[in-house]
C-alpha cells in the first residue's frame, strides 16, 4: 500500500476528534479509517527516524566556558574540512571550547562570530560528515520541520513540529533578518541546533527559544551562509550599509508600499542616485513589496559589492546601481588593512 501523504495524515488523524463527520461512519469504514491512521502515523515516524538516522553523525555537542562557568550548546557541521555553525550565545565569546563527536573530544577555535546575527562559525583539525543546505523559499506556513540537539546534557534527540510563520520583530525588537518561527518543543542545550526540512537539509538554525520553550526561532540558513561567505572572502563580516530610510506608503505603487522618505547625505543611495520619495521595487534579486523586505534584502548585502536596485519615480521604472558601504560607525572602529574581525553589531539601513 502506498504511503499517505502528509495532506492526508493531518486528516485522518484529525477529523474524528474535530467532529468534521457529520455522521458516524459504518464499522468497516471506522476499522479501514484507524488502518489508515495508523499507516500514516508509522510512515511519518519512519520518516523523521530516517532523517534522524542519517543526520545524526554531523550534530555535535559543544561545551565550553564563559564568564559565568561552563556551558553546553549543540552545532553541525557545514562542510567535510571541519567547520561548524552555532549559535552566538555558546560559540561568541566563549573560551575552551570542545566539540564532542561520538567518544572523541576535538579542541575547536572560533574563525568569526556576529552577535547581529546570534552566529558563531567554529573549526575542528578533522574529517567530518556534514549536512547539506535547504533552501527557506520552498517552506510555508506548516510545512513539517525536525531539529535536531543535545538537550542538557542528554543525548542527541529530534523534535518534530511545522513552521509557524516569518518574523522580523518579536515583543519590539527587530531581527537583522526574516527568522524562522518553528512550533517545536526546545530545552536548555539545543541553541545552535540544525532545523531540517523531510528531506534532512538544513534550513536554518535554531538561536532563541519562546512561550517557555513550546516554539523557537531559526536564523535561516542563507543568513548564517553569507556570513560565513563573508568571512571565506575577507576574513571578516562585512554587513553592506546603504544609508537611507524608509517608510511605508498607504497606497502601493508598482506593488510595492516600501517609500525612501530620506537617504544619507553622500551615503551609498544617495551616490547612486536615489531620491526621497522613490518606491522601491527590488533589490538585488529581492523583490519589495513592504518595508520589512527592504531590511531582509539589505542584510544580504556585502560591502563594495554593487548590486542593481529598481524603483518607482514619478510612475516610472527605473534601475540604478548602487555601492553598498561599511557603516561608518563601524569603519571608525576598524584598523586600517588588513582588516581583522570586528564583531560589531551594526544595521544595514539608519535608524
Amino acid at each position: 500500500m502506498s504511503r499517505p501523504s502528509a495532506f492526508r495524515l493531518w486528516i485522518l488523524i484529525w477529523a474524528a476528534p474535530l467532529g468534521l463527520w457529520a455522521q458516524s461512519p459504518p464499522p468497516d469504514a471506522q476499522t479501514a479509517a484507524q488502518v489508515d491512521r495508523q499507516q500514516a502515523i508509522e510512515a511519518i515516524t519512519q520518516e523523521i527516524l530516517s532523517i534522524f538516522e542519517h543526520s545524526r553523525q554531523a550534530v555535535i555537542r559543544i561545551e565550553a566556558i564563559d564568564t559565568n562557568g561552563p556551558l553546553a550548546g549543540t552545532g553541525f557541521f557545514v562542510d567535510a574540512n571541519g567547520t561548524l555553525f552555532t549559535s552566538y550565545t555558546v560559540g561568541g565569546e566563549s573560551q575552551e571550547i570542545v566539540v564532542c563527536q561520538k567518544n572523541t573530544r576535538h579542541p575547536a577555535r572560533r574563525l568569526t562570530a556576529d552577535r547581529r546575527t546570534g552566529i558563531a562559525i567554529l573549526k575542528v583539525d578533522a574529517h567530518t560528515p556534514f549536512l547539506p543546505s535547504g533552501n527557506t523559499r520552498q517552506l510555508h506556513m506548516a510545512s513539517p520541520v525536525i531539529a535536531l540537539g543535545y538537550p542538557m546534557d542528554l543525548p542527541l534527540t529530534p523534535s518534530f513540529g511545522t513552521i509557524g510563520g516569518f518574523d522580523f520583530q518579536h515583543l519590539g525588537r527587530f531581527f537583522a533578518v526574516f527568522h524562522i518561527r518553528a512550533n517545536l518543543p526546545v530545552q536548555r542545550g539545543e541553541g545552535g541546533s540544525p532545523l531540517l526540512n523531510m528531506n534532512g537539509e538544513v534550513v536554518g538554525m535554531l538561536i532563541a527559544s519562546l512561550d517557555s520553550g513550546s516554539a523557537a526561532f531559526a536564523l535561516p540558513i542563507e543568513a548564517a551562509e553569507k556570513v560565513h561567505r563573508d568571512y571565506l572572502r575577507f576574513g571578516e563580516i562585512r554587513h553592506g550599509w546603504i544609508g537611507l530610510h524608509v517608510a511605508s506608503s498607504p497606497e502601493p505603487q508598482s506593488g510595492s508600499h516600501a517609500r525612501i522618505d530620506e537617504t544619507v547625505h553622500n551615503g551609498p543611495a544617495q551616490k547612486a542616485g536615489l531620491q526621497k520619495d522613490d518606491v522601491l521595487l527590488q533589490i538585488g534579486t529581492r523583490k519589495i513589496v513592504e518595508i520589512e523586505d527592504v531590511l531582509d534584502a539589505c542584510f544580504y548585502l556585502t560591502a563594495s559589492d554593487p548590486v542593481p536596485v529598481r524603483v518607482a519615480r514619478d510612475h516610472r521604472e527605473i534601475e540604478l546601481s548602487l555601492l553598498p558601504e561599511d557603516h561608518p560607525l563601524h569603519s571608525e572602529t576598524r584598523p586600517p588593512r588588513p582588516r581583522l574581525p570586528s564583531g560589531i553589531p551594526v544595521n544595514s539601513i539608519v535608524p
